[in-house]
């Protein structure tokens, strides 16, 4: 089940791929990779989910993974069984064209446990000693 969480984003095409970060929060989703920002909303329904994204550039550069046009609307469709999400995303503005994706869940770190008492200075002195022995 997709999970209200950051996520790692991974994406590819036949000509390209990127990767971004991804929020999703009360069946809202928002994000950005290295050239666009992206919101939008989320509706999940057991291991499956579906969302409707715009995207807008927000640095000049390279083209776009879909090669077209800074805003476009994405529709996704995925499954999401535990932590990692695969998806698929279309857009009218490039008809035919699918882009594959992969969102891995970010899960905080462990609470770091409380250190223990220092350890006593160790005294050889307080060794038991060993009986001693006639040769």
């Amino acid at each position: 089940m997709l999970k209200d969480g950051t996520y790692a984003a991974w994406y590819k095409m036949p000509l390209d791929q990127g990767t971004g970060i991804v929020h999703l929060a009360d069946g809202q989703i928002w994000g950005r990779d290295s050239l666009m920002t992206y919101h939008g909303f989320c509706k999940v329904d057991g291991d499956r989910f579906t969302a409707t994204v715009s995207t807008k550039r927000h640095t000049d550069g390279r083209a776009t993974v879909f090669g077209v046009n800074d805003e476009l609307t994405l529709d996704i469709e995925g499954t999401c069984p535990g932590k990692i999400a695969t998806y698929t995303a279309t857009t009218g503005q490039a008809p035919g064209i699918v882009l594959h994706g992969t969102l891995i869940l970010a899960e905080r770190p462990s609470p770091v446990p409380e250190r223990p008492a220092p350890a006593p200075a160790f005294n050889p002195d307080k060794l038991p000693k060993l009986p001693k022995r006639s040769r």
